[in-house]
């Protein structure tokens, strides 16, 4: 006997969120790139992507800013972390969120990151980090950890990392990951002894120079983004203040990405 074909479910539509004006014109300032299927964001320091805890609203949230009277907000196609800055891309249409999250997956996106590092620069100051890790939970938190490559739950993780400027007691570097692992940058550069100036869960520095370092040295400076019609369109966030003055501080000089 022939089955039935079981009833489809209806799209669920996220209840959207009630934001104040000072949130919409909060996140609409913090736009960097639209075209008709990608809206591109400078994330600032201290935003949750998703999932964030309190009564803060997440960027996720926030993207209710951008939705038209019955249609959908923007979708995030990949995240940063909390304390992360910079660069975050979200898709406008279906197809769109679609075909960016099938590239994503297919590691077509070309991913720079600046990082401030302690005690100086890595030795070789170039390089390729290739070490395997595996996801940690410890109490409510979870961590990533360097691992052996045939380790339960190991994951492959690559790391491209390029020495910019050298200053007193720290490096900044360029970072290209390969892989999308979380916490990826962070924990491989802690593994070389070369751990991320303010972050302290994977043991950086949190005052340097004389200077305190109240949050992750960490900034998405840039996503090269394959488009629909086979071009591809580099977006570009400029460093925050802080980080900005921070490396002043050091002596370390920022170039252009």
């Amino acid at each position: 006997m022939k089955r039935s074909a079981a009833p489809r479910r209806a799209a669920v539509v996220p209840t959207p969120i009630r934001l104040s004006d000072e949130e919409v014109a909060w996140v609409r300032s913090m736009v960097i790139y639209e075209d008709d299927d990608l809206l591109a964001l400078n994330k600032p320091s201290g935003l949750s992507s998703q999932g964030g805890r309190g009564q803060v609203h997440t960027l996720d949230e926030l993207l209710f800013a951008f939705a038209k009277p019955g249609k959908a907000r923007p979708r995030l196609i990949h995240r940063l972390d909390r304390d992360t800055s910079g660069v975050i891309l979200t898709a406008k249409t279906k197809p769109a969120a679609s075909a960016l999250g099938k590239a994503m997956m297919a590691r077509r996106f070309g991913k720079t990151y600046l990082a401030v590092v302690t005690p100086g620069p890595p030795d070789p100051p170039a390089g390729l980090i290739d070490k395997p890790m595996r996801r940690e939970e410890v109490g409510r938190e979870a961590y990533m950890r360097i691992c052996a490559p045939d380790a339960e739950g190991a994951e492959s993780a690559q790391s491209h990392y390029r020495t910019l400027s050298v200053g007193a007691g720290a490096a900044l570097l360029e970072l290209s990951p390969r892989t999308g692992r979380m916490h990826q940058l962070r924990v491989h550069l802690a593994s070389v002894g070369r751990p991320i100036a303010g972050d302290v869960r994977y043991g950086g520095a949190l005052s340097l120079g004389g200077q305190a370092c109240s949050r992750l040295m960490l900034h998405a400076a840039a996503l090269d983004v394959p488009l629909a019609d086979g071009a591809r369109r580099r977006i570009t966030a400029p460093p925050p203040a802080d980080m900005s003055a921070f490396c002043a501080g050091l002596g370390l000089v920022i170039p252009a990405v």
